[in-house]
């Protein structure tokens, strides 16, 4: 995903391979434990999210995870609710990975597809649409 910035603005080179590879090992993980419900929050068991992404800081001991309930329904209690459940969430992922240090969880809500919605209608636009076409 070089190239497209998703959700912050950074200067600099981006991720490493290490950092890349973590991540979506990460992703993987956490979508697999929420889609099975192995959390003991009904609250949290009870909505569908999907993990976008999911970045690693260059030392790999934060994980930020961009997350989605489907539909788009609730985004701020999903995120509560993921925050509020991260131990568990943390221990689970790295039981599942025997990673030697697992990462401190962060959840942010993945914008990615409203930031396309957005290109999308603004593309859509008159006044945008000759510009591009001339």
């Amino acid at each position: 995903m070089r190239g497209m910035s998703r959700n912050i603005h950074h200067d600099g080179p981006g991720p490493s391979q290490r950092q890349l590879r973590v991540g979506e090992t990460i992703r993987r993980a956490l979508s697999e434990v929420l889609q099975r419900g192995d959390i003991h929050d009904p609250d949290l068991n009870r909505l569908s999210i999907t993990v976008g992404e999911v970045r690693t800081s260059p030392d790999l001991k934060v994980a930020t995870a961009y997350v989605l309930p489907l539909g788009g329904q609730g985004q701020d209690e999903a995120v509560s609710l993921l925050a509020r459940n991260k131990g568990e969430l943390r221990r689970m992922i790295g039981k599942k990975l025997g990673l030697k240090y697992t990462p401190d969880l962060r959840f942010r809500l993945d914008d990615t597809f409203d930031r396309m919605d957005e290109t999308r209608r603004l593309f859509n636009q008159d006044d945008v649409r000759r510009d591009v076409e001339e």
